[in-house]
């Protein structure tokens, strides 16, 4: 089979999101060809490079998302006219313009058509006249949009618009569909493979969606957040008219992904149910936890004594969603009951944001718990620590866990809590806040609280340190969901069974032309993707056979095998 895997901003590249599950798909199905279509974010991460590629990846090819060359495409007026004309149909849907019978998801079934045929009338622009880069980025867009904004029905936020909300729109909007431009979509792109697999809404799934429009190819998407909530998070003080007209184009886009794609799959309960808010169909949608490699924690958890009994212990990307100011807090309680208790800070900042709330977290960590003249502690020595995976100390992520008796997560906003399975596959009790996925990961395993309490934190992580026989079982029972569940082996062979249903539902069914223009039939049999691998049983079959046979050779299926004298 060959897959067509969809990233942005992530695999082959060194840094970015779903790196690590898509090299570990990739590298799991060795017996599938894949073909990586991946959209960078920024100069930075082409900078530094792609990953180490399986031989199984037969082709890569990337695009920017961070910059447009001008392509130096010049419309003519009847294709400035078909531009204006879908382009406006597209932003009317935005602004709410035209007012239909809503249904009960709050969108109309012919909004979700008005858009779909806007975006593949684009699409089709594009191919005819060679992209829309400049078109999508010039005056007439932006005074296209205005008019949306301004037309009867639109709703509030969209009228109240001002030049600079619009300039802001347009030029997200011209990113986005950055992908219509590209040459991706004929036979010798996309158009060969015999699945497309977006590993990610947005953007990477528009890509998919050409795909399937230019090529029937089938689609699948896999989304770990879904891009609808992450813009209501990211974009809190963006201004109304902004926020309003992004969430609608998310919103939509995500309705037609998910309406045109064969299964949709999420990473856990929690996006699943934003997807159905979005307009997924309940039978498409399947869970598909992330595979986690259980490997370089197995030592830790098949020994689960801790370096030391009185450490709680927080591991992850350092950033103001982690809500480390509460653990800090939430610490200060637990040293007036435990005053042996330390506390180790295990992380790297995210960003310059994450620099900066890492010197806040040090700087409150330093006024809550002052140099101790006296005490269990010796003078200048502060319980709380601030460390990063790699030192002396720690030289690996098993290493820190292995340091501590509970492991915290403190976040007020939360995916699939990574460093949560990572702990639970070293057999560690946790206490963690009640956000994203994080109660169906723990499922009983661990005590969860209300996020932003600190109390009922210092109250959770007490309990465990006094009871070591009940962090015992809760760290014992943890390491066995967490190996049923969220292993890299579970994950792979999940992906696996999906890819077989797709193709066994919707093949692709490619049509080859003889000289004369007639339908060839048979050119193309399924076996003829097939890689043989020939293997001589014996020395004397090799000799007889000739090099056609030779031991290990690969041949391909429609290779013309020499038969056997005997055998004519």
């Amino acid at each position: 089979m060959r897959i067509g895997l969809l990233t942005e901003g992530g695999y082959p590249y060194v840094s970015g999101d779903a790196r690590l599950w898509c090299d570990r798909l990739v590298r799991g199905l060795a017996q599938h060809e894949f073909d990586v279509y991946a959209l960078s974010r920024s100069e930075h991460q082409e900078d530094e490079g792609w990953i180490p590629l399986p031989r199984n990846v037969r082709r890569v090819r990337t695009a920017p998302l961070w910059m447009a060359e001008d392509d130096e495409v010049v419309l003519g007026r009847r294709a400035r006219r078909r531009f204006t004309e879908c382009f406006g149909e597209l932003a009317g849907v935005l602004c709410g313009a035209t007012g239909t019978a809503e249904g009960p998801d709050g969108a109309s079934t012919l909004e979700a058509d008005r858009f779909a045929n806007a975006l593949y009338g684009l699409a089709e622009l594009a191919c005819e006249e060679g992209g829309l880069t400049g078109a999508l980025r010039s005056e007439a867009a932006v005074r296209t949009l205005e008019r949306a904004c301004r037309a009867p029905g639109a709703h509030r936020a969209a009228r109240e618009a001002r030049v600079p909300d619009l300039l802001a729109v347009a030029t997200y909007l011209e990113r986005a569909l950055r992908p219509l431009s590209l040459d991706w979509y004929q036979d010798d792109g996309l158009g060969a493979v015999d699945l497309c697999h977006a590993a990610s809404g947005g953007t990477a799934a528009l890509s998919g969606l050409l795909a399937r429009h230019f090529t029937g190819v089938p689609l699948m998407v896999t989304e770990y957040g879904v891009r609808l909530r992450t813009h209501y998070l990211t974009a809190p003080d963006a201004p109304p008219a902004v926020r309003s007209l992004l969430a609608a184009f998310h919103g939509r886009l995500a309705a037609e992904a998910y309406g045109r794609a064969e299964v949709v799959t999420a990473g856990n309960t929690h996006a699943r149910r934003w997807q159905e808010r979005c307009g997924a169909d309940r039978e498409k949608l399947r869970t598909v936890y992330p595979g986690m490699n259980a490997r370089p924690f197995a030592e830790v958890g098949e020994s689960p004594e801790c370096a030391d009994p009185d450490t709680l212990l927080w591991v992850g990307r350092v950033e103001p969603a982690k809500d480390l100011v509460s653990l800090l807090h939430a610490f200060a309680e637990v040293r007036k009951q435990q005053p042996r208790t330390r506390l180790r800070i295990v992380g790297a900042p995210a960003g310059p944001e994450g620099a900066a709330y890492l010197g806040h977290c040090r700087t409150l960590a330093a006024q809550l718990f002052p140099d101790e003249a006296e005490g269990p502690h010796a003078a200048g020595d502060n319980p709380v620590s601030f460390e990063e995976i790699g030192g002396p100390e720690l030289p690996l992520a098993a290493d820190a866990y292995a340091s501590g008796a509970v492991t915290v997560l403190s976040s007020v906003v939360e995916g699939f809590p990574v460093g949560l399975v990572e702990a639970m596959l070293c057999g560690r009790a946790t206490v963690s806040t009640d956000v994203g996925a994080v109660v169906e990961v723990i499922g009983g395993t661990g005590l969860v609280v209300p996020p932003r309490n600190p109390r009922a934190l210092a109250e959770a992580c007490v309990a465990l340190l006094r009871d070591p026989e009940r962090r015992a079982r809760l760290g014992a029972a943890a390491r066995a969901r967490a190996l049923e569940l969220f292993t890299v082996e579970q994950n792979i062979e999940a992906f696996h069974g999906i890819y077989l249903e797709i193709v066994s539902r919707a093949p692709v069914r490619r049509v080859v032309l003889d000289g004369a223009g007639e339908p060839l039939p048979f050119a193309v049999p399924a076996e003829a993707h097939v890689p043989v691998h020939w293997t001589a049983a014996s020395p004397r079959l090799a000799a007889r056979s000739g090099p056609g046979w030779a031991a290990g050779s690969p041949v391909r299926a429609t290779t013309p095998v020499p038969a056997p004298e005997g055998a004519r």
